[in-house]
C-alpha cells in the first residue's frame, strides 16, 4: 500500500462515517419530514456509477482502497434512501 491508497482509504473512510450520524437519527426518531429523498437518490445513482468506476480500476489493477470506500459509502446512501422510504409520511404520534 501507497501513500495515496493510504489517502483513499483514510479519506473514503472519513467520508462514509459522516453517514453514521443521519443514520442514527432517522432510526431514533423514526422520522425523515425535513431530509430529501431526491437527495439521498442522486446520492445513491452517483455513488452506483462511481462502483462501477471502481469495479473497472480494480480489474486493471489499481483502485482496491477506492472499491471498498465507495462500496461503503454506496451501501449507506442506500440503506438512508431505504429509510426515508420507509418513514415517509409518518408523523411524530406514531
Amino acid at each position: 500500500m501507497n501513500i495515496y491508497d493510504f489517502l483513499q482509504l483514510l479519506g473514503g473512510f472519513i467520508l462514509s462515517v459522516g453517514y453514521i450520524p443521519q443514520i442514527i437519527q432517522l432510526h431514533k426518531t423514526k422520522s425523515c419530514a425535513d431530509i430529501s429523498l431526491k437527495t439521498y437518490l442522486f446520492l445513491t445513482l452517483g455513488m452506483l456509477m462511481m462502483e462501477i468506476y471502481a469495479i473497472n480500476l480494480t480489474l486493471s489493477g489499481s483502485g482496491q482502497m477506492f472499491l471498498i470506500t465507495n462500496s461503503i459509502a454506496l451501501i449507506f446512501t442506500l440503506y438512508i434512501s431505504i429509510l426515508i422510504i420507509k418513514y415517509k409520511g409518518r408523523n411524530d404520534n406514531d
